[in-house]
């Protein structure tokens, strides 16, 4: 009988088309796929906790596979191999063995994204910080996250013609933060849309350069209409950081 595994790993998305498997285009999820059969000599399927966009990067990304393998989350030379055999921009941290029925995707209680901006300019942060070179009022911006928290239906910072269900997110944060030059985006949520980080920031940052208001904010949420979202930001300053679980699908 096989086995359920959780695996979280990182990656560089600069060099990949997302995560998912698509046709003429290199994805996390195929590079993965064929290391991982490659290793364990058996044709291995897994499954993702999500999609992230062409070139956004993942610090903390978890998706499951079923192997004939028995406790590779104790084998301490499995992370290292598999390792070995993967490209440089994508690392596998930790192995679990979960209950049969655990789903990456579907389990997953919260997710956390963090957007970077950089306001000076600074080469070590060109793959992974969007350089903005404009004043921005984050005391203002951080006004328009507290109003996020009071929505449910992101409709309006959806990517157009995706196959979900429902529009509906539950917010549990957003913060901006200031060091210096640098700015952080943090954002919490029990699911989020395609691309819908992205319009966000894109929205905040219009905020934070007085283009638009609170209330111009609050208007643009209600009407649920993407065209009157601002621009997405650039892919490369985001990052999914965090998956939560409950404990309860894990095998000790």
């Amino acid at each position: 009988m096989k086995k359920r595994y959780f695996i979280q790993l990182s990656y560089n998305g600069r060099n990949y088309h997302g995560w998912q498997i698509q046709p003429n285009a290199l994805t996390v999820q195929e590079i993965l796929t064929k290391a991982l059969s490659t290793i364990l000599r058996e044709e291995i399927e897994i499954t993702g906790a999500g999609r992230t966009d062409t070139g956004v990067h993942a610090s903390c990304f978890v998706a499951h596979f079923d192997s004939k393998c028995d406790d590779l989350d104790k084998d301490k030379k499995f992370i290292y191999k598999i390792n070995g055999f993967l490209p440089q921009d994508i690392a596998i941290h930790k192995v679990f063995k979960v209950n049969s029925e655990a789903h990456a995707r579907f389990d997953a209680t919260s997710r956390t994204y963090h957007y970077y901006i950089h306001q000076q300019k600074d080469p070590f942060l060109i793959e992974s910080s969007y350089y903005l070179p404009h004043k921005l009022d984050v005391d203002l911006m951080n006004k328009a996250c507290e109003l996020l928290l009071q929505f449910t239906d992101f409709t309006s910072f959806s990517k157009l013609h995706t196959d979900v269900k429902t529009n509906n997110c539950r917010i549990e944060s957003a913060l901006w933060e200031q060091d210096n030059y640098k700015l952080t985006f943090t954002i919490t949520a029990d699911r989020f849309l395609r691309n819908m980080v992205r319009a966000i920031v894109g929205t905040l940052i219009d905020i934070g350069k007085h283009k638009i208001s609170l209330e111009d904010f609050i208007q643009i949420i209600e009407n649920k209409n993407r065209s009157d979202a601002g621009t997405s930001a650039p892919a490369h300053g985001l990052f999914l950081t965090n998956i939560t679980y409950d404990r309860n699908i894990f095998i000790e």
